[in-house]
């Protein structure tokens, strides 16, 4: 599985004039990926790795993540990375220290290619993506940053040890960097794309605070020791579905293994499911380990409908839109 291709490495990255003498000419790269649902998620149980065996559709959605990239003159070369800052609705809730996705990120990618470059690195992320609502917000600032940091440093990388690097930082990465829909096994990392047929459009309602996705993921271990919880077939027949191009038929076959600890978790996303429905929306479903509701619609006009009627339910914090399939991540 390779993602979209940017440019080759070895050519000259995009530049912005610099301040050092003789006009030096200062460094600059961007790179923007996407928000995901998952149309299918069946979760099987824990593995000896601690990690859940796993079977799900992703879609890209329309909402966009951009890593940018720029050179700090006279920065510690040995470190990489001189400093991360954030924007967006959710910057306040994403940390901008090394425990960040996107700053471990670049420094696997340098790590990896062996790099020594005398090149220093402030990161901002521009985020249009909820921070822990199940949309793979890090994650696709990760994918990014993987793109971005291979064109900033010049890396001798490839598509599939980027993809390798992807998935050392996170199950949902490598989704992040093919973008698109794809079917994902193992840990999610397993990645093979499906053939889809028109465009698919999205109310999404977030909730008041996030979820922890290890917490979704122990919860749906204890509610299956306590009670039998019925388990999402194989998504042979969303995947027929998607080749329709019919939202009306997808819609039927929307599955997420882990909407009941979700909901366990956040008892009050049962409410916005409901009200999601009762505003016309074909089919909601929790998004990944949630906490966002995703809710499909007919069209886009549609979709801003639903998204109204969810805003003044009392039921979500806030809401968007959004559509799907959009591209893997790449250079912009």
């Amino acid at each position: 599985m390779n993602p979209p291709s940017s440019q080759n490495s070895s050519s000259t990255p995009p530049a912005r004039p610099g301040t050092e003498p003789g006009d030096r000419r200062l460094v600059e790269v961007s790179a923007t990926a996407h928000a995901k649902v998952n149309l299918h998620l069946g979760c099987g149980d824990v593995r000896d790795d601690g990690f859940h065996e796993l079977v799900t559709v992703f879609q890209s959605l329309s909402l966009p993540t951009t890593v940018t990239l720029t050179e700090v003159p006279d920065g510690d070369a040995s470190g990489h990375v001189a400093e991360l800052t954030v924007s967006g609705d959710s910057a306040a809730h994403v940390p901008v220290d090394d425990s960040n996705l996107a700053w471990r990120a670049v420094i696997a990618a340098v790590e990896k290619a062996e790099s020594r470059v005398p090149r220093v690195a402030a990161i901002h992320i521009d985020k249009a993506i909820p921070v822990a609502g199940g949309m793979a917000g890090g994650s696709a600032d990760a994918a990014a940053a993987l793109v971005a940091a291979r064109e900033f440093f010049e890396l001798p990388l490839t598509d599939d040890e980027l993809v390798e690097l992807a998935a050392d930082l996170g199950s949902d990465v490598p989704f992040c960097l093919l973008g698109g829909t794809a079917l994902g096994t193992g840990r999610g990392e397993n990645l093979a794309p499906i053939l889809v047929r028109g465009e698919y459009h999205w109310a999404l309602a977030l909730a008041k605070g996030g979820l922890s996705t290890p917490d979704v993921f122990r919860t749906i271990d204890r509610l299956r020791e306590e009670r039998d919880v019925p388990r999402a077939a194989a998504p042979d027949e969303l995947m027929k579905a998607l080749a329709s191009g019919s939202p009306d038929e997808l819609a039927a076959h929307l599955a997420n293994d882990l909407q009941p600890a979700a909901i366990s978790l956040k008892p009050e996303l049962r409410t916005t499911l409901r009200a999601g429905l009762d505003g016309g929306a074909l089919a909601g479903i929790v998004s990944g380990s949630g906490p966002t509701t995703a809710f499909l619609c007919r069209d886009r006009e549609h979709a801003l409908d639903v998204a109204a009627h969810l805003a003044t339910s009392g039921t979500c914090a806030a809401t968007l839109t959004a559509s799907g399939p959009a591209p893997g991540a790449r250079l912009t």
